[in-house]
């Protein structure tokens, strides 16, 4: 998406011009924070409770609550700042030529930060319970196996995104309802195995709150592998980035 520049000390006037102005990256790295706060608080929040109390959290609720919020926060976010509300999808997209490079490092910082905000609520609520709803590997599970279910795990959500946002009828509401689809049928197989992480920021912030980092190079190395593998399936499938992909990864229309 082309930037636009306004006489000094004039701002835009159009609503939705606004938005796409360089001078309010502002509001899509608080979009992006915010995002990604209510996406680790579902996710963490749902491990923890099946955790502490699986009579009335059960696993599959726990792993459609990060699908679900996705959903919700793409429908209300999307067209602020794309909605990555993951490193990995920010990573994708800039491999993709759909998003600027000089913008990547911000909308990572803030989904960090947004995921540290989330972990650390769930303490300060709950205490250290729950290992805070981290991600770890099951018990038996070899940490390779377990990079590799994350990695292919995340191939497939980093694929859907791609997709999803690469047409004119996909963007939007059909890419909320995609995207949080995926997310909830990967956790409904596989997040018994891994967590089903598929984010670097919302496994990593839980680890740090909780002092234990001795799986979370699983949670960052596999995701940002898919990633990588995904951008290559999309040029497979769909070739070069299209104009509709680049709305909305930049904000105009919903991503994931």
């Amino acid at each position: 998406m082309p930037r636009r520049t306004h006489p000094a000390g004039k701002a835009p006037t159009d609503p939705e011009e606004a938005f796409v102005d360089s001078s309010r990256e502002w509001r899509r790295i608080f979009a992006e924070i915010w995002g990604t706060f209510l996406l680790v608080a579902a996710g963490a929040g749902g491990a923890l409770g099946f955790a502490t109390h699986p009579d009335k959290v059960s696993l599959a609720m726990a792993v459609v609550a990060p699908g679900a919020t996705v959903m919700v926060v793409i429908y209300m976010l999307g067209d602020v700042s794309g909605a990555h509300l993951n490193p990995a999808v920010t990573l994708a997209f800039a491999l993709r030529r759909n998003f600027p490079w000089a913008r990547a490092p911000g909308y990572v910082v803030a989904q960090l930060l947004g995921a540290a905000a989330a972990a650390a609520f769930l303490k300060f609520v709950f205490g250290p319970e729950g290992r805070l709803g981290a991600t770890i590997p099951e018990p038996g599970l070899a940490p390779i196996k377990a990079l590799l279910i994350e990695a292919m795990l995340t191939t497939g959500l980093v694929t859907t995104i791609l997709g999803a946002s690469s047409g004119a009828r996909n963007v939007g509401p059909n890419a909320a309802i995609a995207v949080g689809g995926y997310i909830a049928l990967a956790g409904l197989w596989a997040g018994f195995a891994t967590g089903a992480s598929m984010n670097p920021a919302r496994s990593l912030a839980p680890d740090l709150l909780r002092d234990d980092l001795s799986h979370t190079w699983i949670y960052i190395a596999g995701p940002l592998v898919g990633a990588l593998i995904a951008v290559g399936f999309e040029w497979i499938l769909k070739g070069p980035p299209t104009a509709h992909g680049t709305r909305a990864a930049q904000g105009d229309g919903g991503s994931g």
